[in-house]
């Protein structure tokens, strides 16, 4: 028997809960690890964590008042251009004057549980986005995706550094996610996370 609308919507409310809390503690680790480690790639992760959970309250927020999420998908597009301007700058300056990060255990814990969490709450928002037939949703999930990504990135980078002290890497790591954290800054402006349905915010 399938469920009734009002049961996915619920469970779409608490994977969104569950978005904000979850990219609020990935967030407070990374930022700290980063700082402590000289890592600019967790630095720029922890960073886009924080552009997330503002996503991802908007996404509540806009349950209420459709005006509020052209305003915040406008502020969270600067803000991820602004943050790959950031990492782009950071990481140039990093291999220019060859500075090497430390080890980072606790990036490494981050970036794997992030690996394994993000597709399984990208797989979960689609299943609710199917059922409510909310494109904004299902647009949703592509973000805990992209976060995914950048996740297995991230690992990737502190990875190389520790085990074969490839200094390089993790600036490297970092200057991969520019591009892609650009992008979704270029498509929030632009309204993409809603084109699919009918309601382009331009």
């Amino acid at each position: 028997m399938t469920a009734p609308l009002s049961d996915w919507t619920a469970r779409g409310r608490r994977l969104q809960y569950f978005t904000i809390a979850y990219n609020s503690a990935e967030a407070a680790i990374s930022l700290a690890a980063g700082i402590l480690a000289g890592s600019v790639s967790l630095i720029g992760f922890g960073l886009d964590s924080i552009i997330e959970v503002t996503s991802g309250a908007a996404m509540l927020w806009r349950l209420r008042d459709a005006t509020a999420e052209r305003i915040t998908l406008r502020i969270v597009g600067w803000c991820f251009l602004l943050l790959a301007a950031y990492i782009a700058l950071d990481s140039a300056s990093m291999l220019y004057r060859h500075e090497e990060a430390q080890h980072s255990l606790p990036g490494i814990l981050v970036a794997t549980a992030s690996v394994i969490v993000m597709p399984l709450l990208a797989r979960a928002k689609r299943q609710v986005a199917q059922h409510l037939g909310s494109a904004a949703l299902n647009a949703d999930s592509r973000q805990a995706d992209f976060c995914g990504y950048l996740s297995a990135i991230l690992l990737a980078g502190l990875l190389l550094n520790a085990v074969f002290g490839w200094w390089w890497a993790d600036p490297a790591a970092a200057l991969i996610m520019t591009p892609i954290i650009a992008k979704e800054g270029y498509d929030a402006l632009k309204g993409k996370q809603c084109s699919d349905c009918g309601c382009a915010l331009h």
